[in-house]
């Protein structure tokens, strides 16, 4: 049953109003099911054989539901503070761009020819492509490759960076000879940074850029080595594995005792009516919605925890990449603006 702890909403980000509760319904089904079970054949049981000893006084499970309330809201919380963070992070990548472009086309427009000019911004828009490739990578604590995040994605939306070569996204932007070179790199977009901070050099050495021009150039390259490195870590360290697995250890156990805390207290709900004993069958769907609750909030945490993998609520960097290039563009009145990337399916990648 351990299925039920790897149900995701498919964690890009939902450019709707909100999910209906026809797709809550199909993404949780399979939870819905389990509850479903675990809460009958108690009842079943203890109904039809008369096994009175299977029920449990509830106040220890309330104090354990307590428990797993607690966990599974610190757990949402530091889920939302990662996404928060890594939205901050591209919103000071869009702010740094924009201040690093303005002022190397101003430093330069009258000692360079616009190639040069053309060539510093086509090398950024490299280091945002070998970014958002590198982000995408999976790793073995992500959910997306899990079953039901594969059936959501199925027909939905695509990952960008999935289904279209690095070499070919990042070719327009680099001359042969530096594509060779960064593609047998390893961190191609830290190494792109380092070519960028090479050329400015020269230009000042040429006495195109002053130095103090050179050094408010720089100082935008560290500021990208900055975030870069904030996102990496992000993307490298997961949310700690001891309490991810000590919330899915209690949550086993409260979903698994809850319909048998509950067994003697709907029994006696029709006591004295012609209910009497079968009220017990209320269980079910009470137990069901308490489970899928649990259950439900657990799972919305475990697919916001890797904002950069790829899933329907993550932060939408391919996008943000692409209206960075066009802005850019549009500072030197270049004709070849890419296709602005549109929500598919209200899914924004």
């Amino acid at each position: 049953m351990n299925f039920i702890f790897k149900f995701n909403i498919s964690t890009n980000m939902n450019a709707g109003k909100r999910y209906n509760p026809l797709e809550f319904a199909i993404w949780t089904r399979r939870t819905i099911l389990f509850c479903f079970l675990i809460s009958t054949i108690p009842v079943l049981v203890f109904f039809f054989l008369k096994w009175g000893f299977l029920s449990i006084p509830w106040q220890p499970i309330a104090v354990l539901g307590t428990a797993v309330a607690f966990i599974v809201g610190f757990k949402n919380n530091a889920s939302y503070n990662r996404l928060w963070e890594a939205r901050q992070i591209y919103g000071g990548i869009i702010n740094d761009s924009r201040s690093f472009a303005v002022k190397a086309r101003d430093f330069l427009q009258d000692h360079e020819t616009p190639a040069v000019i053309h060539k510093i911004f086509d090398r950024h828009f490299a280091w945002l492509t070998f970014l958002r490739y590198q982000l995408r990578e999976p790793r073995v604590w992500e959910t997306l490759s899990g079953k039901q995040s594969q059936e959501y994605m199925e027909g939905r939306y695509k990952v960008p960076e999935w289904t279209e070569k690095l070499e070919d996204s990042v070719a327009p932007y680099l001359s042969k000879t530096e594509l060779d070179q960064l593609l047998s790199k390893k961190n191609r977009a830290s190494q792109v940074l380092a070519v960028q901070s090479a050329h400015l050099n020269e230009l000042c050495k040429a006495g195109a850029i002053t130095e103090l021009q050179q050094l408010q150039l720089q100082q935008s390259i560290s500021s990208f080595y900055d975030q870069q490195g904030k996102a990496e870590r992000i993307k490298n360290f997961p949310y700690p594995r001891h309490f991810s697995s000590i919330t899915t250890y209690l949550l086993h156990i409260f979903v698994y005792l809850l319909p048998f805390g509950l067994l003697k207290e709907c029994a006696a709900i029709g006591a004295g009516t012609a209910l009497e004993g079968y009220s017990v069958f209320l269980l079910i769907p009470l137990t069901t919605l308490i489970a899928w609750v649990f259950i439900t909030l657990d799972a919305v945490g475990e697919n916001s925890l890797n904002p950069f993998e790829g899933g329907a609520n993550d932060v939408p960097i391919t996008q943000i990449s692409k209206m960075i290039e066009t802005d850019l563009k549009e500072m030197l009145d270049r004709k070849d603006l890419p296709e602005p990337i549109v929500p598919v399916n209200n899914i924004l990648m």
